[in-house]
């Protein structure tokens, strides 16, 4: 008999661990049900996340932006395609499609469909990038051309003929790197490089100590994302070159960054800066810090975690993921002002920090049961923002630099925020890639990694 009643109890214990009750069912009590085990209403998926659901995801993207970003030619003037290069003149321009093929969002876009390929073996994202940087490269020699020949002419690759801001630069330059280390290049692309290094290096405007720096929209103002746009360049280059000095300039420029933008009793930055300010408000707006985290990830890909100089950067790294961790939201997401929690859930720095944190994972650099969780769970967030089209949606538009909240709270979300959608494929890669390498479980109802 005892054994019997023995059984019985193993019995309603595994079968209430594997169906968990509905928490809206009136007969459920104390008495009859284990209740830690009720399913939560979660509104966003919770500890369901597996690589087909990441891969589906990444393929619903790739398809969209495959679809609307054609790499073709039209003349402008009769609305006819351009087979060859030859035919090319001042009424050419890049056949229009839902985002730009040169911008720096797309630089973001293209070095993460290189990093998808990596991860999952699949090679049309590879292709994705290699299609639209070699026919940049290719039809770039006729526009140069047409450019020196009437100095009033700007080609649809003027700003790689021409930067006129480190957003025209550093973010495309890295592709461009990555993609001809990878192999997906043929031919040189030296010249393309030297445009951007040489903005970056020469001809941004600086602080007086140095600092790369923009007159506007006040004089000597310092925008945090412009550490996305400058050193991710020069670290690739340095790389690809073997030329030291460019990541000495790195890593001196993240230095003066640090100075003026970290905050390190928050571990976060602020958004802006400006020379004379006094004091210096402090707004920090998610995708700005995102850009900051994302650079130190782009540094520790390339410098050696035991080099000396990686030190200070990995520890000021771990800084601001200590600190993103306690201002997580409830569905994975984090805020658009990332300490202002009635400011809105924001997808675009959410695919960031999902990489950035997955990434540091992966390196070895944070501890997978702590982070791991959480990073699961910032994806599931990004994954609930792709719709059917593969359009990532609730992205910021582009902002500028503010000193009021109200700028920030009200800026628009949109899908065809070009901002979403490298992010959102980093993220995707880097998740896939950490669960390829570690297993995470449902135990007593939450997410732990081994």
């Amino acid at each position: 008999m005892k054994r019997a009643l023995n059984l019985s109890i193993v019995a309603l214990l595994c079968f209430s661990c594997a169906q968990p009750v509905p928490s809206d069912d009136r007969h459920v009590t104390d008495a009859n049900t284990p209740l830690h085990l009720l399913k939560p209403d979660y509104p966003v998926k919770y500890g369901e996340t597996t690589l087909d659901s990441i891969k589906a995801d990444l393929d619903k993207i790739y398809a969209y932006l495959e679809e609307v970003t054609p790499a073709a030619l039209i003349d402008d003037k009769h609305g006819k395609g351009i087979e060859e290069i030859e035919q090319i003149d001042t009424n050419t321009i890049f056949q229009k499609g839902d985002f730009r093929l040169i911008s720096y969002e797309w630089g973001v876009t293209y070095g993460a469909m290189l990093r998808a390929s990596e991860v999952t073996k699949d090679k049309k994202y590879e292709q994705y990038t290699q299609t639209r940087l070699q026919f940049i490269s290719d039809v770039l020699p006729k526009f140069q051309a047409l450019e020196k020949a009437d100095s009033e002419y700007h080609s649809p690759v003027h700003s790689v003929l021409n930067p006129g801001a480190l957003d025209d630069a550093g973010s495309m330059c890295a592709a461009f790197i990555k993609a001809k280390q990878l192999g997906v290049l043929t031919g040189g692309i030296d010249g393309i490089l030297d445009n951007y290094i040489d903005y970056i290096l020469h001809k941004e405007f600086r602080l007086k100590d140095g600092t790369l720096a923009r007159n506007r929209p006040l004089k000597n103002t310092i925008w945090l994302d412009d550490l996305y746009m400058s050193l991710p360049a020069l670290m690739q280059m340095g790389q690809y070159s073997g030329e030291n000095h460019f990541i000495a300039e790195a890593l001196s420029q993240f230095e003066l960054f640090t100075q003026k933008m970290f905050e390190p009793e928050r571990g976060l930055y602020r958004h802006g800066w400006v020379e004379g300010m006094d004091p210096h408000p402090s707004f920090y707006w998610a995708r700005a810090n995102g850009w900051a985290l994302l650079t130190k990830i782009e540094i520790l890909n390339v410098l050696p975690q035991d080099d000396p100089r990686a030190e200070v950067l990995v520890a000021q790294y771990k800084k601001q993921v200590e600190a993103l961790a306690k201002l997580q939201h409830g569905t994975g997401f984090w805020h658009q002002l990332l300490d202002r929690n009635d400011s809105y859930l924001e997808t675009s720095a959410t695919a960031i920090y999902a990489y950035c944190i997955a990434r540091g994972i992966n390196m070895g650099i944070l501890d997978a049961q702590a982070y791991g969780p959480m990073v699961l769970q910032a994806w599931n967030a990004v994954s609930s923002s792709i719709n059917e089209a593969g359009q990532v949606e609730g992205t910021c538009v582009g902002t500028g630099m503010a000193f009021d909240p109200a700028f920030y709270y009200h800026r628009p979300v949109n899908k065809f925020a070009a901002h979403g959608y490298g992010p959102a494929i980093l993220a995707a890669a880097e998740v896939y890639q950490l669960l390829v390498e570690r297993k995470f479980e449902i135990n007593d109802s939450a997410v732990q990694f081994d």
